[in-house]
């Protein structure tokens, strides 16, 4: 495994949150070079008994934490909490904000007594009527019209995965990017709060400004109006499906020679980009007829050194055995302090100057693996 780059060295993060909005922010921070110390109750974040689709939760987005077992409902633990706390740049939790005043965590509470704090708080909604009510990633799908435009007409349908809370963390971590630079400027601490609801309305904008400049709604996805010739799922010959796009005049023109389809391009009814969209009822039908006529692993490279866009109806398992996926630093590999267990997972979609992000340590700890150690590291500053 390559030397990570680590630009957020030497930040150090304390992180008491659960489930997936927070985590992953304190993942992607983790991931950027960050120590991320993840306080957890005397019996463990809860996530990590979750079983079935919930099982990945933890593992995923908990890598490369230290995990630092307080209990925050005596003094002692509460008095260790906020010992940690002064040493640290940022403070990151995604509980309710009542639960927060009680141990004097609140963000105003936490900048009034550490004023260089940078304070993140993953909430549902930002301040305004809804920020009292309880929201989950499925609940602000529903709400925003996200599921509205995934689903087919009159089947609302979440995303195939926890978007919404991921896409949260993520801003999140981009807000306190912001914050640490701008820490460097003023001396002074911040207070970042992150709207789950407001997250996924950010993902739904473009159907907004549709609306509000020409006055149309678009119909869910699976309904769309087609704006390409091809823009399909096709099957193969040997039984596998294919999407495959032709979004330009010249892809049209490639895809009908691959697939002997030339009398497609002299037929007059498909002299133009529009006359290729409107007849669709009747070219698609030919065109996955010709698709059936190959075997996938036959067409694929054809469209490949073409250039036409095309990808494989993959399942999220079958993403262990894609060559691309399995690149160097494609998967990072993490072992589970608490069981030996070892699993992969995937690490952040860019890089830095040629150079892969993930974090220093990138397994995952055990209940209270490191409390020795950063409490006894408080003493010595004393």
């Amino acid at each position: 495994m390559e030397q990570s780059y680590q630009p957020l060295a030497g930040i150090r993060v304390i992180e008491i949150s659960h489930m997936i909005m927070g985590p992953s922010a304190g993942f992607f921070l983790a991931s950027l070079g960050a120590e991320v110390i993840k306080i957890e109750p005397p019996d463990g974040d809860k996530t990590r008994l979750l079983t079935g689709m919930g099982r990945g939760f933890f593992p995923t987005f908990n890598r490369g934490k230290k995990s630092v077992v307080l209990d925050t409902k005596t003094p002692e633990g509460l008095a260790s909490l906020h010992e940690i706390i002064s040493t640290a740049d940022v403070f990151l939790e995604n509980f309710r904000d009542g639960s927060m005043e009680k141990m004097a965590l609140s963000p105003d509470q936490l900048q009034a007594k550490y004023p260089a704090l940078i304070i993140a708080s993953c909430k549902g909604f930002l301040h305004g009527p809804y920020e009292n009510r309880t929201a989950m990633d499925e609940v602000v799908q529903m709400m925003t019209g996200m599921a509205y435009m995934t689903g087919p007409k009159g089947r609302p349908l979440r995303i195939g995965s926890s978007t919404v809370d991921i896409t949260g963390g993520l801003f999140t971590a981009f807000a306190v990017l912001a914050s640490l630079f701008k820490r460097q400027q003023d001396g002074q601490g911040h207070q970042i709060r992150t709207g789950l609801f407001e997250s996924c309305l950010l993902l739904v904008m473009q159907h907004m400004v549709q609306f509000d400049l020409e006055g149309t709604e678009s119909p869910p996805m699976p309904n769309r109006e087609f704006s390409w010739p091809i823009y399909d799922i096709f099957t193969t010959q040997d039984e596998r499906s294919i999407f495959i796009g032709a979004i330009t005049g010249g892809h049209w023109e490639v895809v009908c020679r691959l697939l002997g389809l030339e009398p497609l391009l002299t037929d007059p009814r498909l002299q133009t980009r529009m006359d290729q969209i409107n007849n669709r009822e009747w070219t698609i039908p030919i065109v996955e007829a010709a698709v059936a006529t190959f075997n996938y692993a036959e067409l694929t490279p054809i469209l490949e050194q073409q250039g036409i866009p095309f990808g494989p109806v993959s399942r999220p398992v079958e993403m262990y055995d894609d060559p691309h996926v399995n690149r160097p630093n494609g998967l990072i590999t993490s072992v589970d302090n608490a069981t030996g267990q070892a699993y992969r997972a995937p690490g952040l979609p860019f890089e830095i100057d040629g150079q892969p992000l993930f974090p220093t340590d990138p397994d995952l700890p055990a209940i209270g693996q490191h409390t020795e150690a950063v409490l006894a590291a408080l003493k010595q500053k004393i």
